[in-house]
């Protein structure tokens, strides 16, 4: 690919940022890809020991279209660099009471399942989903690449999302539909995949549950990280230039607009444009001078509300557990209360619920022969709780195991080969997210679109942001929506 005219430096090479220098370079634009770590992918970092692979972030992917569009848009295709397969079923929602409800993209044997877990709400069910089609329709398809940069943006569409009802929670809007308590939890769950508190992330979201029964739940043969190092490889061969560890100390500014950066080492890297999919907090509050920042201030990053945090343990077994899904949700008795404890009073509760990850289920490339590889992601406070978690890991990653071993893994201890803890203190300092949020800002209503931080940066020109922090937010397909935004922005604003 031969470059002639500007040059965009991406700083973080998480999902948003592969996607958009990939993008950038395959429209002729000279892009610098610099990422702190010795490897691509962001929070989609992978961990390799003992013989077996640990995606360390997102692990379920939806909508791969939008993945084949990146390839696309370099004349390629996907299936030449990476084989994504369906997922069956697309979760396992295990209950307190020793109940457990599975679902797939086949509508009618969902519809089945509802009839005979709860009967007498398949009505509701399908109800439900006619509305979330809607809302998927206007929140997915219609808003989820669209920059909201004015408020106007925001005041033509409010009658759409007022008669969406975005006003009401994700939860409120399952329980309108659907009456059994234990199936509000299985059509509500899903914010907590992007940051979000059910009972306080807007119904919009909503849509989620409608995206996977669209696209499907896919699985990526290898983890996560062999689709990072596939677009890692793209970008490298449509001439793009990767430079891995190396921090950014600042962005440079020459006359109130981003010229480039300046890396750790000294080097400078000049630019006519700078997309940052790093910490949004982070990147205003560390990588620009305080002088620059008339909106996005200090005092108004910390007034913000950030998502909770996440307690990871990363474990193969040298048994195999062939009961086990490739996604198990297991859900604590408490769930309002629970939640309100994670997200408002930041208080680590001492039961807890978790998603078990099993992708040897798909994939015994994932752990070596006859053994099986896990993750277990529990949602917890972020660093606004104070929790010390130098003195809380051990004692938290114990429960986590003893209740695993006891309920779902037998012999758990006898058979562990390989283990790594990653705590919300790790998200702060490994991953560099403010307050150690796994998913930086919460995703309710007045933290959504135009009031989200904008893809274009309103404080310094010629600054875009992708990624979890800005418009439409966290999650893969979010952040490759947040991808093409970038991409047209530049496109308009810096024609090449």
């Amino acid at each position: 690919m031969q470059n002639s005219g500007k040059t965009v430096a991406v700083i973080g090479s998480g999902f948003g940022g592969l996607a958009t220098a990939i993008r950038l370079q395959a429209r002729g634009y000279q892009v610098y890809l610099v990422e702190a770590r010795d490897k691509l992918g962001g929070r989609a970092y992978v961990y390799e020991q003992d013989g077996f692979k640990f995606d360390a972030g997102p692990t379920v992917i939806t909508a791969p279209f939008l993945i084949d569009e990146i390839f696309e848009a370099a004349g390629r295709k996907t299936a030449d660099y990476v084989s994504i397969v369906p997922v069956n079923p697309f979760y396992r929602i295990e209950f307190h009471d020793g109940r457990w409800f599975e679902y797939n993209g086949d509508e009618a044997e969902t519809e089945r399942r509802v009839a005979q877990f709860a009967p007498g709400d398949e009505a509701g069910y399908r109800r439900m989903i006619l509305q979330a089609k809607a809302i998927f329709e206007k929140g997915f398809v219609e808003l989820s690449t669209r920059p909201f940069l004015k408020f106007s943006d925001m005041l033509k569409v409010a009658p759409d999302l007022v008669r969406l009802q975005s006003y009401r929670t994700v939860y409120s809007f399952a329980a309108k539909y659907v009456k059994d308590p234990m199936l509000r939890r299985v059509f509500s769950f899903h914010p907590l995949l992007v940051g979000g508190n059910p009972f306080q992330t807007t119904s919009i979201y909503a849509l989620i549950h409608y995206l996977e029964r669209q696209w499907g739940v896919h699985y990526v043969m290898g983890g996560t990280g062999a689709l990072v190092a596939a677009m890692g490889r793209l970008f490298q061969e449509l001439g793009g230039c990767l430079l891995l560890s190396s921090p950014v100390k600042r962005i440079t500014l020459k006359d109130e607009q981003a010229a480039g950066i300046e890396l750790a080492n000294g080097r400078r890297i000049q630019a006519d444009a700078v997309v940052s999919n790093a910490d949004l907090a982070n990147t205003y509050r560390l990588l620009l001078p305080p002088e620059s920042r008339k909106k996005y201030t200090d005092r108004k990053l910390d007034r913000m509300r950030y998502s909770m945090s996440l307690f990871v343990i990363y474990f193969g077994t040298s048994k195999k557990y062939p009961n086990i899904r490739h996604h198990t949700i297991i859900l604590s008795e408490r769930y309002r209360e629970l939640l309100h404890e994670i997200f408002n009073t930041k208080h680590l509760a001492e039961e807890f619920s978790l998603y078990l990850h099993r992708p040897s289920s798909t994939d015994e490339s994932m752990a070596p022969d006859g053994c099986d590889c896990f993750y277990a992601l529990i949602p917890v406070p972020n660093q606004l709780s104070g929790i010390d978690w130098k003195q809380q890991a051990v004692p938290f990653r114990n429960r986590i195991m003893t209740f695993l071993e006891e309920k779902y893994l037998p012999g758990l201890a006898a058979n562990l080969v390989t283990e790594r803890v990653f705590t919300p203190l790790d998200f702060e300092t490994t991953l560099n997210s403010y307050r150690g949020a796994g998913f930086s800002f919460e995703p309710i209503l007045r933290q959504s679109a135009w009031f989200r931080p904008h893809n274009e940066s309103e404080d310094v020109r010629n600054l875009f942001f992708v990624g979890a922090g800005t418009h439409p937010g966290a999650g893969v397909p979010g952040v490759l929506c947040s991808a093409k935004i970038a991409e047209n922005l530049i496109c308009d604003r810096l024609p090449n």
